[in-house]
């Protein structure tokens, strides 16, 4: 991944820890229905999941840059995941929202504060489907400063925990 400029010279040797294992965990919090559909608004978080993704009905990855979503279309085709698109755009442009909206699950990793992260996410949610969210540490200071951006764009109560050192926010989507 260094090769194409993915990641800094720093990260790699944290990549599985830090980048792979620490994604690996949504697999343990995705609902496993055979039928259920899953948004990731970072699909890095993706490259821990491909065996995941060949069990769900649908699985869109959304990527604004052009050379990730290549890189992401490359591995889709290789891996032969028919029920994997990859998107080129942002989770707040209409046409991605048209194109990808009423998923069971939309999963993200370090893309923006959770007032902002609701606002992008919850939208693409289904009535009844959740956000699921790998954030750090301030986890709690987010969510107690943006709650009221968590409710205007549908979001219920909030549920915290960690599960292999990472911290976890589940967001249902109420309305």
């Amino acid at each position: 991944m260094s090769t194409r400029g993915f990641i800094g010279p720093r990260e790699v040797p944290r990549l599985w820890e830090r980048h792979i294992l620490n994604c690996a965990v949504v697999n343990e919090v995705i609902p496993d229905a055979p039928a259920s559909s899953t948004l990731d608004l970072v699909p890095a978080c993706q490259v821990s999941r491909w065996r995941l993704l060949a069990r769900i009905s649908k699985s869109p990855l959304v990527e604004p840059l052009l050379k990730r979503s290549n890189y992401l279309k490359e591995i889709v085709d290789k891996l032969g995941l028919d029920n994997v698109t990859v998107i080129r755009g942002r989770a707040e442009e209409g046409p991605v929202k048209k194109e990808v909206g009423g998923a069971d699950v939309v999963t993200s990793r370090a893309v923006a504060p959770l007032g902002k992260l609701a606002k992008w996410s919850l939208p693409l949610v289904r009535k009844g489907g959740e956000m699921i969210a790998l954030k750090g540490s301030s986890v709690h200071e987010e969510l107690e400063r943006d709650v009221a951006d968590i409710k205007r764009a549908g979001g219920g109560k909030a549920e915290v925990s960690t599960i292999s050192g990472t911290t976890i926010i589940r967001v249902p989507r109420v309305n």
